[in-house]
């Protein structure tokens, strides 16, 4: 993949969670779990996670996990939080964060590689990341497809408020509750991203 494509990565997180990201910067899962904030995260997925370790690095819980694209699999398994949720839109220069590793997938696969970033994104393919959609007749090629269109950045610890530029939400209703919480952040719709 050309580094060109990435204009900007996402994180999906409940809104409630805005100020305190404005504030600390988005934490890793370990540092996260040392602040009052809501988790959309699929326990079983969480689980498979904790005793993961990124080769040559950190444990995986370690790292802020970043898509290059929200609308996946994980957005899809939370439409009916779409409401509650936000995207957050980071700059992708966080690509050059030392130690920062990209994936060719869902990090929590067996089957995902990991490569240093940026460097790594010569390894990924576009075509899948970006795809409009990852259904296909022959479950196990639906399988990889879904696998592979979330890849994944993973930065250290912390990425830094610095790094946020916007978010995106499902609805104008969901703008005002934004602007309520946290009015350091720019809000746009963008249904697109939540399957609308």
């Amino acid at each position: 993949m050309d580094r060109s494509r990435v204009t900007q990565l996402h994180y999906i997180t409940p809104i409630n969670n805005l100020a305190s990201i404005m504030q600390h910067g988005i934490l890793s899962h370990n540092r996260a779990a040392s602040l009052n904030h809501e988790s959309i995260a699929d326990e079983s997925v969480q689980d498979r996670r904790a005793d993961k370790r990124v080769p040559g690095g950190l444990m995986l819980h370690d790292y802020v996990n970043m898509f290059f694209h929200a609308r996946n699999s994980m957005m899809y398994r939370r439409l009916n939080h779409r409401t509650s949720l936000a995207v957050i839109c980071v700059n992708p220069t966080v690509l050059d964060i030392e130690n920062a590793v990209v994936t060719d997938g869902n990090a929590a696969s067996p089957s995902t590689t990991f490569w240093p970033s940026p460097s790594g994104l010569a390894a990924l393919d576009a075509d899948f990341i970006y795809a409009e959609s990852w259904d296909h007749a022959e479950s196990w090629i639906k399988h990889e497809r879904k696998r592979r269109r979330s890849a994944e950045v993973l930065v250290p610890n912390v990425v830094p408020p610095s790094y946020v530029f916007g978010c995106y939400v499902y609805s104008d209703d969901v703008i005002v509750k934004c602007n309520q919480l946290c009015s350091a952040i720019k809000v746009k719709v963008h249904q697109h991203v939540f399957f609308a």
